[in-house]
């Protein structure tokens, strides 16, 4: 299992080899495959005939589709050679090692530092109502 500061650090790496946080910008600057359709689950990656394949659900919001494209890109970068299904209320599926690999990779590339660090004097009641 990778540790959280050493998925940071590859987050970063990516970040600044691309200059961008958005995860359909790195998968296309990858050459990974994205496809949208009617999935019965939020999204998965695939490793099929030796390219990487991210489906995801035509069924989410945009920013539902950028946090599973996000999640769904830690698996590609991470578990290359592993297919990976992404259903958020499977909390087995959500407890596991890979998955949650995943989510840090989503939560630190969609949340970088400054961006916290923008809000470091809030109260968490602050933030909670978004009284910013």
């Amino acid at each position: 299992m990778l540790l959280k500061k050493d998925i940071k650090k590859l987050v970063s790496y990516y970040i600044k080899k691309f200059d961008t946080t958005n995860p359909f910008e790195i998968a296309d600057a990858l050459g990974i495959i994205v496809q949208t359709g009617k999935l019965g689950f939020e999204g998965c990656y695939m490793f099929l005939k030796n390219h990487r394949c991210i489906f995801l659900s035509e069924d989410l919001s945009d920013h539902d589709r950028t946090l599973v494209m996000a999640h769904e890109l830690g698996h590609a970068i991470m578990h290359r050679k592993v297919n990976c299904y992404f259903i958020r209320n499977q909390t087995l599926l959500l407890n596991s090692k890979r998955e949650i690999e995943a989510n840090t990779f989503a939560m630190n590339l969609l949340l970088t530092d400054d961006m916290l660090y923008e809000y470091k004097d809030y109260t968490i009641n602050q933030l909670i109502c978004n009284d910013l």
